[in-house]
């Protein structure tokens, strides 16, 4: 450790999150001299994912923060497990009166409000060693077109990184007269349109004219149709210009903009759907968007930082780090946890507390004994869907992202669910009730076994300023980059991010142009190339 305090080192990265793994990813070929650590004893910083251990320990670290329920205390219970509270509809009863987003306290964590729970038989039931997990904080779904994807596959890194298909139609709960509740399949093709059973052929037509729309919206000759109304709900443009008077259509079509907010506009609300459409069938038949095996987008910050410490890094977890009041202008002083001291002309980190003008998203996360088949169905000539989407059309939108074992999140035989929606007051009962309307419609389904929550988490995140901090301490550098999205797809946007950082510390050595695209190392080709759909 002495040793590290007797150079300048050209950049020392805080925090191993995804932007600043990328980063790290991105100046692997550059020769700097690059210190990277986390304060934490496992990768992935915001972006991590957790074993059960480490999931215990970290909801202890943020359990505090506001009035969520505890859920070590159960509604009512005999067997450890929470009674559902259900609404008229069968879904999460939510009182409308009070859902406006409570606003995320200046200065305050990233995560907050932090419980686990474990059903009192959970080891009899099948919940097996704490390693066998995998609990990703950003369970984010990639869209296929997304630009992390081109910036992988142009930096090689994508040699090293499994992507597991998602089910293009997405689902969504709704509750019928003559079948209860169900899960309805939401087209978002021609072919589904076609093949849909459900819709009448009046709102077929509909549907495929949208659809074409959508597809090339940003035109010249369409921009005029929606610029007006840019700024307006997207429910309201889809009345007013497409006569969708159905509203379980309209939800339907709603729901493929992953929005957690049903007020999302029309310019947001076309990018997003396009975004879904245009994605379909790039990297093969049958979907539209991929997840990183074992973690999500942690398993790319960690490929992030295994590039950057074969390209020379130094890499220290469990180390926290602290500004010196010595320096000598040019180079800033840093103080280790472990009594190292260390000389830098840079620092990047991320920044740590909310700010009062971003969303708060709350989210649940349930390990379920059970493999729930029936929503990973596929044709023949489609690659099977490791995650599936379910959608719950209120106010605010709930989504569950389904999780099954091929994602390496959980053992064989059980499945991951994901529950998020916008923070509320009542976000904690919203969200349970959610999950046990999921599981009991599945419990209908012929072959479906019965299904039982084995250990739940729930937490809530909120985000800091959209904006990177860039300041200087006399002629170094000190970078933070913005907290992730709280978004359900990747956003491209924090990219931009990472290429201004990496600019600072390259200081024009290199064309811009150049950003994230290397050729193989030497002994790796093509015989290497071991990525699958």
């Amino acid at each position: 450790m002495e040793s590290l305090g007797e150079e300048t080192w050209d950049v020392v990265i805080s925090g191993t999150g995804l932007s600043q793994s990328l980063l790290a990813l991105a100046l692997s070929r550059s020769n700097k001299r690059i210190i990277h650590l986390d304060k934490n004893d496992f990768y992935g910083e915001h972006d991590a994912a957790l074993s059960l251990q480490e999931a215990d320990a970290w909801a202890q670290t943020y359990a505090g923060g506001g009035a969520a329920q505890q859920l070590d205390q159960p509604h009512s219970s005999t067997n450890g497990t929470e009674v559902p509270v259900a609404g008229p509809s069968g879904a999460a009863n939510v009182d409308n009166s009070t859902t406006a987003t409570p606003p995320s306290k200046e200065g305050s964590s990233i995560f907050r409000n932090a419980h686990m729970w474990k059903h009192s038989d959970a080891e009899a039931k099948g919940l097996s060693f704490p390693r066998a997990y995998s609990l990703a904080l950003a369970p984010q779904i990639i869209h296929t077109r997304s630009e992390l994807l081109s910036q992988l596959v142009s930096s090689k890194a994508y040699r090293q990184v499994e992507f597991l298909a998602v089910r293009p139609s997405f689902f969504i709960y709704c509750t019928t007269d003559t079948n209860g509740a169900m899960l309805a399949r939401i087209p978002s093709s021609r072919e589904d349109v076609f093949s849909a059973r459900n819709i009448p052929p009046r709102s077929k037509r509909r549907l495929m004219t949208f659809l074409k729309f959508v597809i090339d919206y940003d035109s010249d000759e369409q921009k005029p149709v929606w610029q007006e109304k840019a700024n307006k709900p997207l429910s309201e443009f889809l009345v007013d210009k497409f006569k969708f008077d159905d509203e379980d259509l309209r939800d339907s079509i709603l729901a493929l903009t992953l929005t957690l907010d049903e007020k999302i506009t029309v310019e947001d609300g076309l990018a997003m759907i396009h975004r879904h459409i245009s994605s379909m069938g790039l990297f093969g038949r049958g979907f539209c968007a991929v997840y990183p095996k074992w973690g999500g987008v942690s398993e790319i910050a960690q490929v992030g930082c295994r590039a950057g410490a074969v390209g020379g890094g130094i890499y220290m977890l469990d180390t926290e780090v602290s500004i010196s009041e010595q320096g000598n202008g040019s180079e800033v002083t840093l103080n280790l946890s472990n009594k190292a001291s260390i000389k830098t002309t840079a620092v990047v980190s991320s920044q740590q507390t909310c700010s009062a003008e971003t969303h708060t998203i709350a989210r649940l996360v349930a390990i379920i004994n059970s493999p729930l088949d029936s929503l990973f169905d596929h044709l023949a000539d489609h690659p099977k869907p490791a995650v599936t989407v379910i959608v719950f059309s209120m106010d605010p939108p709930i989504y569950a992202f389904v999780h099954s074992s091929d994602t390496g999140e959980c053992p064989e035989g059980q499945s991951v669910i994901y529950m998020t929606m916008k923070a509320t007051p009542q976000s904690s009962e919203a969200l349970d009730g959610a999950l046990e309307c999921v599981l009991q419609v599945l419990e209908s389904v012929p072959d479906e076994p019965e299904a039982d929550v084995l250990y739940k988490l729930y937490y809530e995140q909120g985000t800091s300023a959209r904006e990177p901090v860039v300041k200087s301490q006399g002629s170094a550098t000190m970078f933070e980059f913005p907290s992730p999205s709280v978004g359900l797809a990747f956003d491209d946007t924090s990219l931009d991010a990472v290429k201004e950082a990496w600019k600072i510390i390259m200081n024009n050595e290199v064309p811009d142009d150049e950003f994230m695209k290397f050729e193989d190392r030497e002994g790796m080709g093509d015989d290497d190339d071991d990525v699958s759909d």
